[in-house]
């Protein structure tokens, strides 16, 4: 990082949530938590100078565009505010971090809110399948045939990794798994108090019914109504907010490396481009290997702990060997030996990430690296990876389009 970062926390919706039931709309859910991120931080509405708001699909759930007017709406205190609105599909809240913190290095603001919200939940799920269906891919040009395009996308990535190395579903499953466990520790998990039935997790037509393709219901990601915010600052304003709390300045974590790639946006592009490469998709490795290098790390073995992209169970599959905890195609070596574990050598969404926890899309981004903020920091509760002090995230937009990894520790 050309000059340091920080993070000085936030807040996040409870995922369990439905707005619409409770007579909410976006705006309420994007004012609420940003006042509630103010209280949680100490933080007034005098003391943020900028704002960036992820968002996928506003207009197409809500039929509401221009967030950055709601959040100026949300206390007199902001009327004038600069503030900016940031999509790449689930991608759109690490983009909203990625300009925030972009603010602050070039010393145009001190201090920046980055809220990411979505609202998803006001349509029946059908309908909400198919709102994110072609707009994050090439819409009219791929998976016009499919149903649920997206489930038929990760089903392809599940096919394309048994074609070059073997893949067995009973992996993928133990993935999803080891995610709803987790999500029982997180009181913001969407799926905190589901219950499974004994074949759940199995190759079960009528417990673990196909979705699409090879992707079977325990597999996918949820459909959520969330938000979540977090506080960047400068080292001045870091300095002062630490000073003003009676804390050591070293006790605030700070963004330590980024990595931010965009490939084509057609799957069957990427594949091609790394037909005879030892990376299904090189370009993530190559966004989480800049994360590491700008953050002065030499790989995997220096993190504690990662907040993942498992909108299906294969993108969490594809992230076990992208970050180098195993060769390629040997991702199923950690599934196996428990490294991915809460307890494990390297724990993988000990929030219960998107599977388990909740995919408000707009907002997983933000939620990432506020999970990361609470690992580093030791307030992640009955979810907290011991002696945690440096987190990473890898969150990704459309086909693995979009990719954005951040490094984040003391």
């Amino acid at each position: 990082m050309a000059s340091r970062v920080y993070l000085l926390g936030g807040y996040q919706t409870d995922f369990v949530d439905n707005w619409a039931r409770s007579g909410l709309e976006i705006a309420d859910g994007m004012r609420s938590t940003l006042l509630r991120g103010l209280a949680e931080t100490n933080l007034a509405p005098a003391d943020i100078e900028v704002a960036h708001i992820g968002n996928f699909g506003a207009e197409l759930f809500c039929n509401q565009g221009h967030l950055g007017g709601l959040f100026a709406a949300s206390d007199p205190a902001f009327a004038g505010i600069p503030a900016s609105r940031h999509e790449a599909a689930c991608a759109s809240g690490s983009l909203a971090l990625l300009a925030a913190s972009a603010d602050i290095e070039a010393g145009r603001y001190g201090l920046a809110a980055v809220l990411g919200v979505e609202q998803m939940r006001n349509v029946p799920g059908e309908q909400a399948a198919k709102l994110i269906g072609g707009p994050a891919m090439w819409n009219g040009h791929e998976y016009q045939e499919a149903r649920y395009p997206w489930v038929q996308v990760f089903s392809d990535v599940a096919d394309e990794y048994d074609r070059r190395y073997g893949l067995k579903q009973e992996h993928l499953s133990r993935i999803a798994q080891i995610n709803f466990e987790n999500a029982r520790r997180n009181p913001n998990a969407q799926t905190r108090r589901w219950t499974f039935k004994q074949n759940s997790f199995r190759a079960d037509d009528v417990d673990n019914p196909i979705v699409e393709g090879r992707t079977r219901k325990q597999d996918c990601g949820q459909i959520t109504d969330g938000a979540a915010i977090v506080f960047l600052a400068s080292a001045e304003r870091a300095h002062e907010y630490a000073r003003r709390l009676g804390i050591d300045l070293d006790v605030l974590p700070h963004i330590k490396g980024w990595g931010h790639r965009t490939a084509p946006i057609t799957y069957a592009a990427k594949i091609k481009a790394s037909e005879g490469q030892p990376y299904v998709f090189p370009h993530v490795r190559g966004a989480i290997t800049d994360a590491f290098r700008r953050a002065g790390i030499a790989g995997v073995e220096q993190i504690d702990g990662i907040e993942t992209h498992d909108c299906f169970t294969m993108t969490e599959y594809m992230a076990i060997d992208h970050f180098g905890i195993t060769p390629p195609g040997q991702s199923w070596r950690a599934i196996e030996t428990g490294d991915i574990e809460m307890r494990g050598r390297t724990p993988i969404n000990p929030s219960g990430g998107l599977i388990g926890g909740g995919h408000p899309v707009g907002a997983t981004g933000v939620r990432m690296a506020l999970d990361c903020f609470k690992q580093v920091t030791g307030t992640a509760g009955e979810y907290q990876v011991d002696g945690a002090k440096t987190f990473a995230t890898l969150n990704i937009g459309g086909s693995a389009t979009t990719t954005v990894s951040l490094i984040v520790g003391r």
